[in-house]
């Protein structure tokens, strides 16, 4: 179980009974300076514990998904005194290698960020025995020194997908924006053309026709999970072809649909960690985010090295609904703004998934 009040979660009751707190899940991720955290491989203090993070492809200052695993990261490192060092890799055919030169520096932990990291670690994994490993979306079986993190992206996606269709359908009106109610059009931005990423397209366009089964939902690509300007034309071609809200799931690219937004005097939905804080540029556009608590993921596995009980994490772990660790939540700019229908279908939604009753056709991973 997660615990969401080690970072300031606000009166988050069993059930998640409204959406318009500011949580942990909310994640202030880029308050967290990851050049600041850097340190050499090696170390500076021999007494001290040394943990590491490697990026995804999209690497760090996401504003996203890798800066939400680094701010957990460091919380603990606060909070129980260990050093941290950040690796920036966004060549995923270097993660074999790269892992390998981590972990003969030396490390208590070493985290991966993202499913990209799998296939190298199958090798790793069993290459470096005594080495305490963390992976984010996926496991490594049989593995008794890795502790694999899955996220239940699909459930995320899915409660994206149900604010989009809701709002695609309302009439709404903010600063100069507004949906087109008599064309029900939402879009779908991804960042490359993976299964991962597939498995969110998919379980967003569940979403929208769990509540508005006349929307169109329109979607695409732009091939990179850091070219803003590939998903700023992707959400552009979107938005010219009648969508008023579009979701992205393209990390630090998908600033660039939240710039087509704007632009265009439409919404966005933001993905993993409260994008309406993270990237408050664009805050007059977001209607909220789909987030996950991957920092008190890695913060819990990182005490657990410190106090000695990493054994309990190794193997599967989840993030997901039923644990209170995925949620969406409205943009700051939006709190008290939305149709209440909104905090309806997604406590609906949210009901469902504890109770077994929402059937998605991708898995988290992949479809």
């Amino acid at each position: 179980m997660i615990n969401n009040d080690k970072f300031g979660a606000q009166d988050v009751p069993v059930g998640h009974r409204t959406v318009n707190r500011r949580t942990v899940l909310a994640s202030g991720a880029a308050a967290v300076g990851v050049t600041a955290l850097a340190g050499c491989l090696d170390g500076d203090d021999d007494d001290a514990q040394q943990m590491a993070i490697i990026s995804s492809p999209a690497g760090f200052d996401d504003n996203a998904f890798n800066d939400n695993a680094v701010e957990g990261l460091q919380a603990a490192a606060d909070d129980f005194g260990f050093d941290v060092s950040t690796v920036e890799e966004t060549e995923e055919a270097q993660y074999e290698s790269v892992q390998a030169d981590v972990a003969e520096s030396g490390f208590d932990l070493i985290v991966c960020v993202g499913d990209n990291h799998t296939g190298p670690l199958e090798t790793n994994a069993f290459d470096y025995p005594d080495q305490n490993w963390m992976l984010i979306n996926n496991i490594i079986e049989g593995a008794d020194n890795v502790s694999g993190w899955i996220e239940m992206n699909n459930e995320m996606s899915f409660l994206a997908g149900v604010v989009a269709g809701i709002m695609t359908s309302e009439p709404f009106e903010h600063g100069d924006s507004e949906t087109d109610p008599d064309e029900a059009v939402v879009g779908f931005v991804g960042g490359e053309d993976i299964p991962l990423i597939n498995a969110f397209e998919q379980s967003y366009i569940e979403g929208v026709e769990w509540v508005n089964d006349d929307a169109e939902v329109l979607t695409g690509y732009g091939g990179s999970f850091s070219d803003t300007g590939a998903a700023n034309d992707v959400a552009s071609s979107q938005i010219d072809d009648g969508a008023d809200i579009v979701w992205h799931a393209a990390s630090a690219a998908g600033a660039g649909a939240f710039s087509a937004a704007q632009d265009e005097d439409r919404f966005a939905i933001g993905v993993d960690v409260d994008q309406s804080v993270t990237e408050d540029q664009y805050q007059d556009v977001i209607l909220g985010s789909a987030v996950k608590a991957l920092n008190e993921a890695t913060y819990q596995v990182a005490e657990s090295v410190v106090e000695g009980t990493f054994d309990e994490q190794v193997g599967e772990q989840n993030l997901s609904i039923a644990q209170g660790s995925i949620d969406f939540i409205v943009g700051q700019a939006f709190e008290g703004e939305l149709p209440d229908v909104v905090d309806e279908e997604l406590e609906a939604a949210r009901q469902g998934f504890i109770d077994g009753e929402i059937d998605l056709t991708c898995g988290p991973t992949s479809c």
